[in-house]
């Protein structure tokens, strides 16, 4: 193992440097306004904006869930989150335009813009905390929560959760400062860092001589692990790197038809939303929109994964991991029982008993650390193998993977808090600078917050992740509907939040389902209380509706009602090109997807096939947006 030299350091502060001088750049124009602060001014062009989305979705954590997804399924494992690329091409043409045509600050303030009455202004402040405070702390929480792991691997010698305080703290200081503006452009800045340092990292462990290259890896590994589609209802058995995703045709089918539009999670909500959203609204226009979450969709499943995936298919050659910790008790009880012991109390390790000192114990450890957390794996292999400089770039790289998510999650929840609870609820009279001001307040206390939960409440990220998932699932019919159905109101809204917290529950103790399963009783159930709500609580006022359809014109058959009250002949929707443009959009990052893949495993006839079907799809989707835009 390497430890940290002088010129790693020197690296790391180079990083911190130019992250400063951009957002020290913007700090003077960010404090104009909370326009300028929360959105940029709305002068966003697309490949800054676009990029400032997938910046914010590649946190700390992301390289090493992707390395746990490998080690347990193979490649396959990532459709647990690759099937949200159907929803997240949904948004590109159904709804950025829409989001950048309403001319708010943000999504919750939506809410006020289509619904009327006391039972709007009620959800709008119960979403505002709900989301921006709440959800926004644990997803905070899980992205701190991996950056202590890979502070615990690379300084094993300092405490890495008072690591993640000082590098948090740092952050809320340039967030707080330089708003939107700045955090957008750095956001762009620690992409392409970030992703450079990924790929150096997959390069350099490609060649070791333990590997000896992609066609080499793949012999060295079970045929299904490099597989790119699960098998549906097959089960697989075999020896450490056997594992593939083989799920029932019953959990693959609640991913396909059910996970990507039923449930709300950050980066990937139904109709847009959170940062998403706010990226949209803050683009230079509408058509600045559609490609910003465009090029957002194609990185973000298409071309972002794979030097990650290489990584993690390396490390289960290199570094040594058991099929499950069962096989690990049954190698050595007595050893097992002592390592299980140190896992959970890591003081142990630096007492004076000589046994966590032994070469023995030392490798039984880290076999079981890997085993039941694999996605440690991936920074080991930083330490393990980087020269000297690459290792201080590649912490640099989480850093700046770390710092762009938790920023961005800074200013979006902070928006809510500041411009749909204070300004709203609290303050409503007082000036742009007071605003600022209270907003960079709200910046510190946030991430104070973030961490406390970290610390206290936190245990898994994919506890986290699941929970989320199925206390929104059904809610993301209404987030799409709204647009579309003008008899949705904010009772409808309310009730799709509330049913999945009561049904969850009832699923999982009442009935002992598990997660996807849970999703079936949760999505129906869910849709038949907001149907019923909706249709025994009155409409929305008509005045709103008109005045909402005027400023969006969202089309379709679900406003044919207030067309005839505005006067309006049918506006012609466009929605058959748009479906065209959702289906070829879906084409287009699949076949890049596969066809990187294909190339990249040395199978470039079925990978060039695949580029050039995913190029006509483009070139369809060109087609059809400049035709619409005459």
């Amino acid at each position: 193992m390497h430890h940290i030299q002088t010129l790693d350091i020197v690296i790391i502060g180079l990083y911190f440097l130019i992250v400063f001088s951009i957002a020290a750049y913007y700090t003077r124009r960010a404090g104009k306004d909370t326009g300028e602060f929360f959105l940029s001014g709305r002068n966003l062009p697309w490949y800054i904006a676009g990029t400032a989305m997938v910046a914010t979705t590649f946190a700390a954590d992301t390289p090493l869930a992707v390395t746990e997804l490998v080690a347990k399924n193979g490649i396959a494992g990532n459709w647990l989150w690759g099937n949200m690329a159907i929803g997240a091409t949904l948004t590109v043409f159904f709804f950025a335009k829409l989001w950048r045509r309403a001319e708010i600050m943000t999504d919750v303030e939506f809410v006020e813009l289509r619904y009327s009455g006391k039972a709007a202004a009620a959800l709008r402040g119960f979403r505002a905390l709900y989301l921006g405070l709440l959800m926004n702390a644990i997803v905070m929480g899980w992205v701190h929560k991996a950056m202590q792991i890979i502070f615990h691997v690379t300084f094993p010698e300092i405490n890495s959760f008072l690591l993640v305080i000082i590098a948090a703290f740092i952050i809320a200081i340039y967030s707080s400062a330089s708003g939107l503006l700045g955090t957008a452009r750095t956001d762009s800045f620690q992409f392409v860092f970030a992703m450079a340092g990924c790929i150096v990292l997959a390069i350099i462990v490609l060649n070791l001589p333990e590997i000896g290259g992609v066609v080499s890896l793949k012999e060295k590994l079970a045929p299904q692990v490099t597989d790119f589609l699960p098998r549906i209802g097959e089960f697989s058995a075999g020896g450490v790197t056997a594992g593939v995703l083989a799920i029932p045709i019953g959990a693959f089918l609640a991913f396909v038809l059910l996970q990507w539009w039923s449930s709300w999670y950050p980066g990937a909500d139904p109709g847009g939303g959170g940062y998403i959203a706010q990226r949209m609204m803050s683009a230079k226009d509408e058509k600045h929109s559609l490609f910003a979450t465009l090029w957002f969709t194609i990185a973000h499943y298409a071309l972002r994964p794979w030097p990650w995936i290489l990584v993690a298919l390396a490390a289960l050659v290199l570094l040594p991991r058991a099929e499950n910790p069962e096989q690990l008790q049954n190698e050595n009880p007595q050893l097992y029982k002592k390592v299980v012991e140190a896992y959970s109390n890591q003081e142990l390790i630096n007492s004076d008993d000589q046994l966590f000192k032994s070469e023995e114990f030392l490798n039984f450890y880290e076999k079981y650390e890997n085993t039941v957390n694999p996605g440690v794996m991936y920074p080991k292999l930083m330490i393990k193998y980087l020269p000297v400089g690459f290792l201080g770039l590649l912490i640099a790289v989480f850093l700046a993977a770390y710092m762009s998510t938790i920023a961005s999650q800074l200013n979006w929840g902070t928006s809510y808090i500041i411009n749909d609870f204070y300004r709203r609820f609290i303050k409503s009279d007082a000036n742009e600078k007071h605003y600022v001001l209270i907003s960079r307040i709200a910046v510190i206390a946030m991430i104070i917050f973030s961490l406390l939960v970290t610390n206290y409440f936190l245990t898994t990220v994919s506890g986290a992740w699941i929970f989320i998932l199925n206390a929104s699932a059904g809610l993301g019919a209404v987030l799409i509907l709204r647009w579309y159905w003008w008899r949705i109101n904010a009772w409808s809204e309310i009730s799709a939040m509330i049913a999945p917290l009561i049904i969850y529950p009832i699923a999982v103790y009442g009935f002992g389902m598990e997660s996807p399963i849970t999703l079936y009783p949760i999505v129906f159930g869910t849709t038949i209380v907001w149907l019923v709500v909706t249709f025994i609580t009155k409409p929305v006022e008509e005045n709103k509706l008109i005045a909402f359809y005027k400023r969006t014109y969202p089309g379709g058959l679900g406003w044919k009602h207030i067309q005839k009250l505005v006067g309006e002949k049918n506006r012609g929707t466009g929605f058959g090109k748009l479906t065209i443009n959702w289906i070829m959009g879906l084409i287009l990052v699949y076949s890049f997807l596969f066809g990187i893949g294909n190339i990249i495993f040395a199978d470039y006839l079925a990978g060039s096939v695949l580029i050039l079907i995913g190029l006509v799809a483009a070139a369809i989707i060109y087609h059809n947006l400049r035709n619409q835009n005459k």
